[in-house]
C-alpha cells in the first residue's frame, strides 16, 4: 500500500504493509524522537499529533494517517525549548525518554483548551507516564508556559 501523508510540513509516500503500525514506519522514515515504550497504548512515548490530535502510534495502523498531517516533536522545535525552560524552571527535569510526547501533548492541549483546571490538565496529559519528576512540578511549569503563551497572543 502507499501511504501518501505529510510529515512535519512535507508530503511523504512511503510504501508500507497492511499491518504496519505508524510507530514502526516514522521510526523507519528517521523519525527517532517517535518512541517505543509499552505497545500497549499505555505510556505515552510514541505520542505523534495526526492532524493536530495526540496520538498513540504504537496502536494506529498507518494506513490511518492516509491523506493527513503527522507532526512529531521536530515540527515544534521553539515551542519545544520554551516549554523545557519552563519544566527546568519548575524543577521538573526528565531523562528525555518521554518528553517528545508529554510535550506534544502540551501543545495539543494548549490549541484545544481555553483556561484549563488543574483537573482538566492533568486529564487531558492521563497516559503519558514519566518515571523522573513528580507531577506536581510539571503541572506548575505547564500552567506557566500556558501563561505565557496567552500573554504573547494577547
Amino acid at each position: 500500500m502507499l501511504l501518501t501523508t505529510t510529515i512535519n510540513g512535507r508530503k511523504k509516500e512511503i510504501l508500507i504493509k497492511d499491518d504496519d503500525y505508524l510507530l514502526d514506519v516514522l521510526r523507519k522514515e528517521g523519525y527517532l524522537s517517535v518512541k517505543r515504550g509499552c505497545d500497549t497504548g499505555a505510556c505515552g512515548l510514541c505520542t505523534v499529533l495526526l492532524n493536530g490530535s495526540p496520538t498513540l502510534s504504537c496502536s494506529t495502523l498507518a494506513a490511518r494517517a492516509q491523506g493527513k498531517q503527522i507532526s512529531t516533536i521536530e515540527h515544534f522545535p521553539v515551542e519545544a525549548k520554551k516549554f523545557a525552560s519552563f519544566m527546568t524552571s519548575e524543577g521538573a527535569e526528565q531523562c528525555g525518554f518521554c518528553s517528545p510526547g508529554f510535550t506534544l501533548t502540551v501543545i495539543a492541549m494548549i490549541k484545544e483548551l481555553q483556561n484549563p483546571t488543574d483537573d482538566e490538565i492533568m486529564h487531558y496529559l492521563n497516559g503519558n507516564l514519566c518515571r523522573c519528576s513528580g507531577y506536581v512540578s510539571q503541572l506548575r511549569a505547564i500552567r506557566n508556559f500556558m501563561e505565557e503563551i496567552k500573554n504573547e497572543n494577547c
